[in-house]
């Protein structure tokens, strides 16, 4: 007698049509996301496609959703994973009906609704609150710095950068005389040494980048043209009163373009010509925000008053910003910074979110800025949005994070506009020594409260509850760095890896009450 084996018969097809629900547990995560994205409002996809229904037929938007959320969900980020998963895996062909969306259409899926994408994580936080996770009681806030989808050494000049523009325009355009005349060709041309010359040749060469016809859909992204420049508008009580100095009114300015660039956030093209001409603009946001900082700061130095109604004594020492960008921007993704993470300096962004004692996040925003001081208030405000638009009736009581937080200005903000106690150590470091300066007044009272048995117990939460989601995310999920350019990209990105975190827990909850 023969070994006795399970006989594989790999020619022989299905004697019955397959019922797909055979396939997979009733428990199973995807049959879960199929039935949570159910109860999701998707109107905001449904809306970007014709009514009529001419056209070439489009995926279902609930099958795209349901696909990328669980694709997030099990950890498979690109689109050509995704595409790889829907041809072999049991789980994706039951969440797509056995269809295989190719990975182009998948990527420019989530790049059309990456606006609405964004907005599911309010649709997964009310799904949590429903549930009776969300306990918003005690928040953590804090956040962990991710690489980009580029290289620190793709950080370059407004010089260099203005050469490769002035190159290629050449090449297109094959009048090298007209451009140059009788220099040599490697110096900066005389019109990109003036702020109107600049904008005057960026708008011709995003003319000819959109006329070149490289491709059909750069075409038309490259005729609009880039967001409008920010109008400046200073509050010289808010300045002075914080900050002495022409730095403060700099500072400010820089303050200002930076929300106008996250209010208005340009498309990173796939085009290293239209990158180059980004980061070109950006450096010379960043020296008309200067100017304009400038510009203020001496005209309240001459026609300002002090508290008395007197004019300001002294005159300013003499400062004129150069007349070409200074600094250095990336070409690959201007949005990006380089910053400094737990692995040394790397070129990405630093991941802001909140999160609860039951580690669900309550909020999750992004920021090219290397450090946490100007987050406190904005992250409060980001998780008091989410909870509204989740319906949940709970609320903010007290906020922990860690001495990066440390903002006198948000703090106040928070404690009286918002209501919310703040708990943040003045003093940073392992070693937790006190600095130099800060003594009296807060920074006694708050080095008090945290010593006392009440205080020390309450912050003693903020690494169980914020630390182990960053930890989940990096080591477990390999969450590492984005995979996606532009501030508006990767702040999606970022949130669809963060919803994805809370529906898992929302699925193992699931579980553990019917099992119950």
């Amino acid at each position: 007698m023969g070994q006795n084996f399970i006989e594989s018969r790999r020619e022989q097809g299905f004697l019955l049509p397959p019922d797909v629900r055979d396939w997979l547990p009733a428990d199973h995560l995807a049959w879960f996301v199929i039935d949570a994205v159910a109860e999701m409002d998707l109107s905001g996809f449904y809306a970007a496609y014709r009514a009529d229904g001419h056209g070439r037929a489009a995926y279902e938007p609930s099958i795209m959703v349901a696909l990328i959320l669980y694709a997030f969900a099990t950890n498979v980020h690109s689109s050509r994973g995704i595409e790889c998963h829907c041809r072999q895996d049991v789980a994706y062909r039951v969440i797509t009906g056995n269809v295989v969306p190719d990975h182009a259409t998948i990527a420019r899926f989530i790049v059309r609704h990456q606006g609405a994408l964004a907005d599911l994580f309010s649709e997964v936080l009310r799904l949590c609150d429903q549930a009776g996770l969300v306990k918003p009681g005690v928040v953590a806030i804090d956040g962990t710095r991710l690489s980009g989808n580029a290289s620190r050494e793709r950080n370059k000049e407004f010089g260099r950068i203005a050469a490769e523009i002035v190159e290629w325009v050449r090449a297109r355009d094959e009048a090298e005389d007209e451009l140059f005349g009788e220099a040599r060709g490697d110096e900066l041309p005389e019109q990109l040494r003036t702020p109107e010359g600049r904008r005057e040749f960026f708008r011709k060469a995003r003319r000819t980048l959109a006329g070149a016809n490289e491709r059909e859909e750069l075409a038309e992204e490259t005729e609009v043209e880039a967001s409008a420049d920010p109008e400046f508008e200073f509050d010289p009580e808010r300045i002075v009163a914080r900050v002495q100095g022409r730095k403060g009114w700099l500072r400010d300015a820089e303050r200002q373009l930076e929300q106008h660039r996250w209010e208005h956030p340009d498309p990173v093209g796939r085009s290293r010509s239209e990158r180059l001409l980004l980061a070109a603009e950006r450096l010379e946001g960043d020296l008309a925000a200067e100017r304009a900082g400038n510009e203020a700061f001496e005209h309240h130095r001459v026609h300002g008053r002090d508290a008395q109604g007197r004019r300001l004594a002294g005159t300013p020492t003499p400062y004129e910003p150069s007349g070409v960008p200074a600094g250095k921007v990336n070409v690959t993704d201007p949005d990006s910074k380089l910053i400094k993470a737990y692995e040394g300096y790397v070129q990405g962004y630093n991941a802001q979110a909140v999160v609860d004692e039951s580690q669900i996040v309550l909020a999750a925003e992004i920021t090219n800025a290397s450090v946490d001081w100007s987050q406190l208030a904005p992250m409060v405000a980001a998780t008091l949005a989410e909870l509204a638009r989740a319906g949940s009736v709970g609320r903010i009581e007290t906020a922990l994070a860690d001495a990066q937080y440390w903002n006198e200005q948000h703090m106040d903000e928070v404690t009286a506009n918002q209501h919310v106690q703040v708990l943040i150590p003045p003093d940073g470091g392992a070693s937790g020594k006190q600095r130099k300066g800060w003594t009296g007044g807060r920074y006694s009272w708050m080095r008090y409260v945290l010593n006392c048995e009440v205080g020390e117990q309450l912050y003693r939460k903020r690494k169980h509850m914020v630390e182990p989601v960053f930890g989940h995310s990096r080591h477990n999920r390999g969450v590492t760095r984005f995979l996606r350019r532009g501030r508006k990209a990767v702040r999606t990105e970022w949130r669809l890896m963060m919803m994805t975190h809370n529906l898992t827990k929302l699925h193992r909850h699931q579980i553990a009450t019917v099992g119950a």
